[in-house]
């Protein structure tokens, strides 16, 4: 259901664009549900949901809800009064606050991520040296860095201090840097030994997971999930700014499972990411043990379970 935009409540001056918004999409959505005869609404959680899945409890349409982070947000929590049922992609830390059966299920990844082979270290080294000219090696470990869509400054420009401090062959990068923030991430490598590649993003996410040994990334639910499909051990910098702090509860999750390590965003500074990765990426044992673990978090396709409950 195409809805039109609506301006984030959680800021005063869009309250009255908020409800103009909520108010036509909710009459879009009821006009689209009754043309398309549908039986069930899927939200996926947050407030932008709100529209199509009040339509639908409006008509009688049963509704059921995914959360794809280990805290379940305010929209889902509130929707949940009148849904069949929720599921989630983590562990749930405010389970007692989902007012409908809850399960957790696992994240449903893209098409592109599991419907593709999986690309050894050698294949995706050779496909990135193909693709931009690079001239990453086998046999030197690999660190796939990035922030999410949008970047992390923290990550993009402190972690570079650490890095020149590498001989060239010590180790090398794929750093994806978020939009628009390419070459001030740039800069920040000036005079930087090791081989690295910088994009502000990639489509072939597959590639750059398989050539990786380790990853260092903010903690948004569809990383977390992806980390762990790939099975790759990971140093994880929650977002601070987050919605109730839930990418640190996501990387929590991977924590407990032995996949992951967490530095709060504050404590970001080149020696503190040298103590932690100088002890992983240079250790295949301990970064292979680290990388089954990371593994053992996943749990399985979800999107196939969902829609079958959902027929029954």
């Amino acid at each position: 259901i195409a809805l039109p935009g609506m301006p984030h409540p959680k800021h005063p001056k869009n309250i009255l664009k908020f409800f103009k918004g909520y108010i036509n999409g909710r009459r879009i959505a009821i006009e689209a549900l009754k043309k398309n005869r549908i039986n069930a609404v899927f939200g996926m959680g947050s407030f932008a949901s709100l529209p199509p899945l009040f339509a639908a409890k409006k008509l009688n349409i049963k509704i059921y809800l995914h959360d794809g982070n280990a805290r379940i947000g305010k929209a889902n929590r509130f929707l949940s009064r009148c849904a069949e049922k929720l599921w989630s992609a983590f562990d749930a830390v405010n389970a007692n606050k989902v007012k409908c059966p809850h399960s957790v299920i696992g994240m449903p990844l893209r098409p592109a991520l599991t419907m593709e082979k999986k690309y050894t270290k050698a294949e995706a080294l050779a496909e990135l040296n193909s693709r931009y000219g690079s001239n990453f090696d086998e046999a030197i470990p690999t660190m796939l860095i990035f922030g999410g869509s949008q970047g992390a400054q923290k990550i993009n420009l402190v972690l570079p201090e650490y890095l020149k401090t590498l001989p060239p062959n010590k180790c090398q990068v794929i750093h994806l840097t978020g939009a628009s923030k390419l070459e001030e991430t740039r800069r920040a490598y000036s005079n930087c030994n090791i081989r690295h590649l910088l994009l502000e993003s990639s489509s072939d996410m597959q590639i750059m997971y398989g050539a990786a040994d380790f990853v260092v990334s903010r903690s948004g639910g569809s990383s977390v999930a992806e980390i762990a499909y790939f099975g790759k051990g990971a140093l994880l910098v929650p977002y601070p700014f987050a919605a109730e702090n839930h990418q640190y509860d996501n990387a929590r999750f991977l924590e407990k499972h032995g996949g992951a390590i967490i530095l709060d965003n504050a404590l970001c500074t080149p020696e503190k990411f040298a103590e932690i990765i100088d002890e992983l990426l240079f250790d295949p044992a301990k970064l292979a043990q680290m990388g089954e673990k990371s593994r053992s978090a996943h749990t399985h396709d979800t999107i196939y379970e969902i829609l079958d409950e959902i027929n029954q």
